[in-house]
This record gives C-alpha cells, structure tokens and sequence, in this order.
C-alpha cells in the first residue's frame, strides 16, 4: 500500500471542505433567493397609472428618522379593479402603501425634494399603461412594478453552489484517481 502524499492529503482535504462549503451555501441561497421566489405568485398584468401622492405623514425609517411617503394608485385593466402599486415586494410585505421610500436621511429638505423627482417624473407617465405584476390571492389590492426575485436570479443564485460542490467532488475524484493509477504502475 502506498502512502499519500502531503499535497495529496491537502487537496482531498480542500475538496471535501469546498463540498461542505457548498451545503451551507445551498442552505443560505436557499432561505434568502430560492425560498422567496418559490413563495411569490405574482402573475404579469397590465396597470394605468391613476393618482400619485405624497403623504402628509412621513414614515419611520427604522427608529432613526422619518422619510416622506409617495403613494401611487393604479387601475389594473383585467379585473377593473385599483391597487396601489409598488416598486417590488419587500414593501408589500411590510404592509406599507408607499410606491418609493428614500434611503435614511437626516436633512429633510433633501428627503422631500427626492420624493418629489420621482413624483413629477411618475406624472409625466400618468394615464399611461405599464406592464406590472400582481397576487390576487394574497395580496388583492397591491400590484409591484418589478419582481425582485426572479427565475433567473434563482438560478444564478444557485450555480457557485453547484459549481463549488462539482469543483470539490472533482478535485477529490482526481487526486483518488492518480492515487489508484500510482498503485497500478508500482504493482507491475
């Protein structure tokens, strides 16, 4: 019986660390990409845009400050039915009406003056059918403009963990590999 090398030792040793890496990373792409898009059952629909507003009563921005509000109202054309729509479904999911929020700020002049950009340049649009998404069942009057998580983000989300556990499993097929040639060419 031969005796393994130290380089040898070190690459199988690498390769089942990188295989045990990519577990934990399947675990954590998991819960944060995969899950959220599996859970998502926004459908494609079509939204005129109604009403825009900044709402008097700013919202807190996580105990820090308070950021103004811009709330948008839509018609969806299927159903004939208004929603207040949202840029994507964090802020559907939590629970506020706002279409856009500014990042946290103390200055709140700044703040106001953002929120106003983006409302003129929503009015500019008004009347006007855009492309959105909506989940009737879970969430009946709310549509999204954009879908933050994606098929194509899943699945590119998921392929350094393929890759990783495939580079692993390799790397380890190849050292036993050359071992058991080694044990061959020193039989003969």
């Amino acid at each position: 019986m031969l005796v393994s090398s130290v380089g040898e030792d070190r690459a199988i040793l690498l390769g089942f660390t990188m295989m045990a890496f990519s577990v934990l990373m399947f675990f954590v792409v998991g819960i944060t990409v995969v899950k959220p898009y599996v859970n998502s059952n926004w459908e494609e629909a079509s939204c005129v845009l109604m009403k825009t507003e900044i709402l008097e009563e700013w919202v807190d921005c996580r105990g820090v400050s308070t950021v103004p509000c811009l709330r948008v109202k839509v018609n969806l054309t299927g159903p004939n039915q208004t929603a207040f729509i949202h840029f994507d479904e964090e802020l559907v999911l939590f629970g506020l009406e706002c279409f856009y929020i500014p990042k946290c700020r103390m200055d709140r002049t700044e703040l106001q003056k953002e929120v106003e950009k983006v409302k003129n340049n929503l009015d500019a649009h008004m009347d006007s059918t855009s492309p959105c998404f909506t989940d009737r069942a879970r969430h009946p009057g709310n549509a999204i403009l954009h879908r933050k998580y994606t098929y194509k983000d899943s699945v590119l989300a998921l392929l350094w963990p393929c890759l990783m556990l495939g580079g692993g499993g390799l790397l380890v097929g190849l050292v036993k590999l050359t071992q058991y040639l080694a044990h061959l060419s020193s039989e003969k």
